[in-house]
């Protein structure tokens, strides 16, 4: 269980507004580390958010002198500010030098970090749900799911990234039952938040109205281990929100579920020209199960989505 005194709850006026960064590809503090903590204060400065939600990639470990003093200067800018925040790791935060466990144990030593190790027999690190509560009852409000996507297939015969594996499935389905039992037998509205995006993600812009750009493949597992199958299944999860694939930025609704791309973060990685990096914003509403999302650019822009998605008193 999370540390009651680390809770996240609603502000007076309903609200509660997470930054997703993704992908920030932190190495040794280089020129192009420093633009990524410049751009990371920016958003803070200018969404002052509730929650911030790393999806992944936090460092380049490959290129990292010391993988976890890396990842402490990347999480500085939110850290120092005071405000919580968590992580989910990628597939390029452990290549080498470094484990997840050791990762995780970074993190926890942040007065401000909001992650948990998970339960210790399921696979990956850091499978967590966190909940957002009323600030007057501290009743769980929305719950927010975060799941490590893992790295690189580890099947002999089957080369590329891997999946969340089937008892991490099973763990968010315990998970979801036991929400929504305490909460009168309704689903809790809930948000999933990982790295590596489903296979259903090729599907949503192949078959869906999208919102948003798509200037490279989706680098999906190769396998379908059925997550999104569990989701709709539950009936809690209304968006998911991964990072991974860095110069795309879509989302768009599949059986009623907002498959959502971060926009990428970090500048010490590849991206487009005339495709800023940036950060992607959600706002939540109390009593609300849909979420208002734009992306907040470098520089300050803001690319906002229909506003028939905002969320009541959100339109602005």
């Amino acid at each position: 269980m999370m540390d009651m005194n680390k809770s996240l709850y609603y502000r007076k006026d309903g609200t509660f507004t997470i930054v997703q960064f993704t992908d920030l590809h932190w190495q040794n503090g280089e020129p192009d580390d420093l633009l990524t903590r410049k751009l990371m204060e920016q958003v803070l400065d200018a969404e002052a958010p509730d929650l911030v939600l790393i999806t992944g990639d936090v460092i380049y470990s490959e290129h990292c002198r010391d993988a976890k003093q890396s990842f402490r200067d990347a999480v500085k800018a939110v850290d120092e500010r005071g405000i919580p925040w968590a992580a989910v790791f990628g597939n390029h935060d452990t290549e080498r030098h470094v484990t997840r466990r050791e990762l995780m144990d970074v993190q926890l030593e942040h007065r401000f970090c909001v992650s948990e190790a998970g339960p210790p027999e399921l696979s990956g690190e850091g499978n967590a749900v966190l909940y957002v509560r009323d600030p007057e009852t501290g009743k769980p409000a929305n719950a927010l799911y975060l799941l490590d996507s893992g790295s690189y297939s580890e099947l002999p015969l089957l080369t590329g990234y891997q999946w969340i594996q089937r008892d991490q499935i099973a763990w968010y389905i315990a998970q979801s039952k036991a929400a929504a039992a305490a909460n009168g037998g309704e689903p809790l509205p809930s948000l999933a938040f990982f790295h590596i995006p489903l296979p259903e993600y090729k599907r949503v812009w192949k078959k869906e109205l999208c919102f948003g750009s798509k200037h490279e493949g989706v680098a999906c597992a190769p396998v379908n281990s059925g997550l999104f199958a569990a989701m709709l299944e539950m009936g809690d999860v209304v968006g998911t929100f991964c990072g991974h694939d860095h110069v795309n930025d879509y989302w768009g609704a599949l059986h009623d579920i907002r498959l959502c791309y971060g926009r990428a973060t970090g500048f010490q990685t590849y991206g487009r020209e005339g495709f800023p990096r940036g950060a992607r914003v959600i706002q939540l509403t109390q009593g609300e199960r849909d979420f208002a999302t734009y992306v907040r650019l470098d520089g300050g822009s803001v690319i906002r989505e229909p506003k028939e998605h905002y969320p009541k008193g959100m339109e602005a």
